[in-house]
């Protein structure tokens, strides 16, 4: 076994407490303690740095050689005083003392966290915010810049003055900037609003700005516009709203044409200035300035705001400064699309970079919402009118209660001037849910033939989770994606916040995630990706938590049908009939009927067809049913992806492993409780190694673990081992995992093993897009590739068609396809396939055909390779069989009387 790790964060031990070997009250070497009377460390901080760096570095000199000796002390006086709290000095002044660009310093931090109990999670949480602080503000400045350059002239020799000096109003607008940003927002890494405010900023500096150094259309727009607003002193006798529409109608004109040229919505934008901008200008002194404000009195601001954070000049940006420059290029170049093989058919695409890409997504999302009401539809209020009791009344009252409950934890979250803003978020959320609500009912009337839902629709939880769902679409819109590559990129509002707001639990926002996406077909790709980690995030860790019914509704089904687990991993190799609706997982049984209002269970139609029917209790739970198969599948993935970096010499282990997995998760799930799915999988994968005489540490599982995606290094660093106390996944192997299977996990070096759980098959994604372009396997050079996000031109939005190659045939869906000799082979190929499906004497859908192997050959029989036209004849067979037995079973499944079983559909 390996040693156990010593409890992050907890106080050194009594004989660490000792001096190091210094002379006398000396603490480390001559180079430490000049560091430390730079950055004027205190004296414990200075002993807990050096001990920390005397146990990283006295036992690997390659790393301290690789580090630099200089570096190594600098970096453990940072870690020492974050987990001191005791910060005397800032990020940029460390970066300065130690000659090292930000990157360097956090490629540094990355290295000496490659042994995992080097750093601990305040560090780890520290160095994130630092990470997506100095990527935002990167990608912002780039921003500015080009914007800057698109709104001023270049200097002329009669501009002498200085609001006539280009550089002199870069400096002070990028200043006012970063100070309105530290001053306003709470989540300075928020890209959405924090570019808003920049265009604010923007809109202050080119109305104090003469017209002559203007371009256009900022010129035209800014003659004759009064910058002389209403005084602090007038203002205070005035209702903020009528102010601002006061202002609203005189003075708009330059931000409605910073916001055209940005295509930022200009509503945001003008919510912003009154809401947070108007009030900073009044804190910052310089409301009623007549020209611009003065330099020094913003940047002493700055200086005031940046001593008391600890963080990042961001003045230095200005300067090009050295410790400021990127050595990641990749992140901040502008992202390029396929190269066109005409170039003189390719249009000029703008190029995607962070800030456009964002608001992009926003506007595609408000294109989405534009014919949308935030009140039901006439449609809806049928459905509300054929239930039992109309739940309309509730269902309304329950979104105005929500709203007021978002608004006030918005405002916490990000700052109390952006209230209002988060406000209209919600009640974006709130049209999205009644349009996915309406989807999905139509789609259930299709699927049962009735048009009385009065249970589903009058269950609360089921509205709270839609609604929830609808919102963290239009949060995850306006925050999307930006720190993707960091290992804990979640801010304060990211999922599972909504939760909390609308005190929903996570296995009960699960079951409205699949029938969401299916009803909402206009979802972006990277919002589909989001709620398919939203549900990720849920199998792995969320619905374990103590307080969830997940734990109470396995303890039932074990009552209730003896010692077999609900999902055994046999099930697992059987083909799904159906796929259960929201309907289905929320009405069948969930948690203690005694803790709920009514009793949850399947709605069935009754035999008039105007009421529900209350199934009998004893029935198995599907929502527990597909939750343990999509585990199982989750769970598979991610331990095949680290068999494949760890174990390829020995790829017999992997059944082996995955079947103690699977063990502990069927019959041993208390070990999930308040802790993560990858967390057992690792200590599998050891234990497996340990008793089949594997050389696997733990410090290379963890390594490997890190390079997966998804992974946060709280994973392994901070593991609940009894009540109250955390500490590394090796204590968690030795004193809780291994004490728990030690015998199971013996019988694996037994000459007589137990018998291997069967893989889970692997379906592919209902979600997931893919992967553009792609080739087909054995294609004549043929691709296909999903459409890319519109972009704005001068015409309008260009067509999909634009956006990819012309020298083969295309064909772009929503298009007008041409002539019909282009696509004539195509269509006879088509017709070509047509034959009758049979079922199986079971009722079982008819096995779908094989699939091709990417050397051509076929998959079960190695044939010889079919030709290319053959191949892709064959392809068109299997999209058009695919097309007809759905069609086919959608016809069978619906038999012309309704029986009370129609909605129970168990896998």
């Amino acid at each position: 076994m390996p040693p156990k790790s010593p409890r992050r964060g907890a106080p050194s031990r009594p004989q660490e407490e000792q001096q190091p070997g210094g002379e006398g009250d000396k603490i480390g070497d001559e180079d430490f303690a000049a560091l430390c009377e730079k950055l004027k460390v205190s004296s414990p901080v200075q002993l807990r740095s050096w001990q920390t760096y005397e146990k990283m570095f006295s036992a690997d000199r390659i790393l301290l050689d690789a580090i630099g000796k200089i570096e190594a002390m600098g970096l453990c006086l940072f870690i020492a005083s974050i987990n001191s709290d005791a910060m005397t000095f800032t990020f940029t002044e460390l970066l300065r003392a130690l000659d090292i660009s930000v990157s360097h310093c956090f490629r540094l931090l990355d290295r000496i966290d490659i042994n995992m109990d080097n750093l601990s999670t305040k560090v780890d949480n520290a160095v994130s915010k630092l990470k997506k602080k100095y990527q935002t503000t990167c990608h912002l400045y780039q921003k500015f810049q080009r914007t800057f350059d698109n709104i001023f002239m270049e200097q002329t020799n009669n501009q002498t003055t200085a609001e006539s000096n280009k550089p002199y109003i870069l400096k002070c607008s990028w200043i006012t900037f970063i100070l309105a940003k530290g001053k306003v927002l709470q989540m300075d890494d928020d890209l959405v609003i924090s570019f808003q405010l920049l265009l604010c900023v923007l809109d202050y500096f080119i109305k104090r700005s003469p017209s002559d150094i203007l371009k256009e259309p900022y010129k035209n727009a800014v003659n004759g516009v009064s910058v002389s607003g209403p005084t602090r002193a007038s203002r205070r006798g005035q209702n903020r709203n009528t102010w601002t529409s006061q202002q609203s109608q005189t003075d708009t004109r330059v931000i409605e044409a910073l916001c055209r040229e940005n295509e930022c919505p200009v509503d945001e934008v003008k919510n912003v200035y009154a809401s947070s901008f108007v009030d900073f200008l009044d804190s910052a002194g310089i409301s009623c300035i007549e020209g611009l404000p003065q330099v020094d009195v913003i940047s002493q601001q700055y200086e005031e705001l940046y001593q008391r954070n600890k963080d990042i000049d961001e003045r230095l940006f200005l300067e090009n400064d050295n410790t400021l420059k990127t050595d990641f290029r990749e992140s901040l170049e502008q992202e390029r699309t396929p190269r066109k093989n005409n170039l003189e058919e390719a249009p000029l695409i703008p190029p995607q970079t962070p800030v456009r890409s964002a608001m992009t997504t926003i506007n595609q999302l408000m294109n989405i919402l534009h014919s949308s009401s935030d009140e039901p539809s006439e449609v809806l209020n049928s459905y509300f009118e054929n239930c039992t009791q109309n739940p309309k009344p509730i269902i309304t009252k329950r979104v105005e209660r929500l709203g007021l409950v978002f608004r006030e934890r918005f405002a916490t979250a990000v700052g109390q001037a952006f209230a209002e803003i988060g406000y209209q978020r919600y009640k974006l959320g709130v049209r999205l849910h009644y349009r996915v609500m309406e989807s999905m009912l139509k789609s259930e009337e299709d699927r049962l033939s009735v048009q009385n839902f009065s249970r589903l629709l009058n269950n609360d939880t089921f509205h709270s989770c839609l609604l929830a769902c609808a919102v963290e679409v239009v949060v995850a819109t306006y925050g999307r994606n930006l720190f993707q590559s960091l290992s804990n990129s979640e801010t304060t509002i990211s999922f599972p916040w909504i939760l909390s707001v609308f005190e929903q639990k996570a296995f009960d926002f699960f079951k409205v995630i699949e029938s969401f996406i299916k009803a909402e077909p206009s979802l972006t790709k990277e919002m589909i990706k989001h709620l398919e980690r939203c549900e990720h995030m849920i199998m792995e860790c969320l619905a374990w938590q103590s307080t969830s019914s997940l734990f109470d509704l396995i303890k039932q089904t074990r009552e209730r049908d003896g010692a077999d687990h609900p999902e055994t991993p046999s099930t697992l190799q059987q083909p799904s009939q159906h796929n259960p609706t929201a309907a289905d997982l929320y009405l069948s049984p969930s948690r203690n009927l005694h803790k709920c209002a009514a009793p949850t269970v399947h709605i069935t139609s009754s035999t008039n067809g105007q009421g529900p029917h209350v199934s009998q209790p004893q029935q198995r739970s599907t929502s527990l049913s597909v939750f343990y198969k999509k585990v199982y599948r989750l769970a598979y993935l991610r331990l095949q992806s680290l068999c494949n970096s760890l174990l390829s010499d020995h790829p017999e282990l992997e059944q082996i492993i995955w079947t103690l997995f699977q063990h502990t998760l069927q019959h041993e799930y208390e070990l999930m409780k308040d802790r993560h799915l990858d967390q057992i999988m690792m200590c599998s994968m050891y234990g497996i190694c340990k008793a089949k005489n594997i050389d696997l540490r733990f410090k290379t599982i963890v390594t490997a673990y890190k390079q997966l995606t998804n992974t946060n290094q709280e994973t392994f660093k901070h593991v609940l081992i009894r009540e109250g106390q955390h500490d590394s996944i090796i204590v968690f192997y030795n004193l809780v995992f291994m004490q728990k299977l030690k015998s199971n996990i013996l019988q694996y070096a037994s000459p007589r093993p137990p018998t291997l759980s069967p893989i889970p098959q692997i379906p592919r994604s209902p979600y997931r897009f893919q992967n553009s372009p792609l080739k087909i396997p054995g294609g004549n050079n043929i691709y296909v590739s999903p459409l890319r996000s519109p972009y704005k031109s001068s015409d309008g939005l260009l067509s999909p068609s634009k956006l990819t190659p012309r020298t083969r045939i295309l064909v772009s869906i929503g298009e007008s396809f041409g002539t019909s000799e282009k696509f004539q082979k195509i269509n006879q190929m088509v017709s070509s396939t047509e034959r009758p499906l049979k079922r199986h004497a079971d009722g079982t859908a008819p096995k779908p055909l094989k699939k091709l192997r990417f050397d051509g050959h076929d998959e079960a029989d190695g044939s010889k390779p079919l030709s290319s036209e053959s191949k892709f004849q064959q392809k068109l067979e299997e999209m058009k069989s695919t097309r007809t037995r759905i069609q086919r079973q959608k016809s069978e499944e619906l038999p012309d009387s309704m029986t009370e079983d129609a909605m129970k559909k168990d896998d």
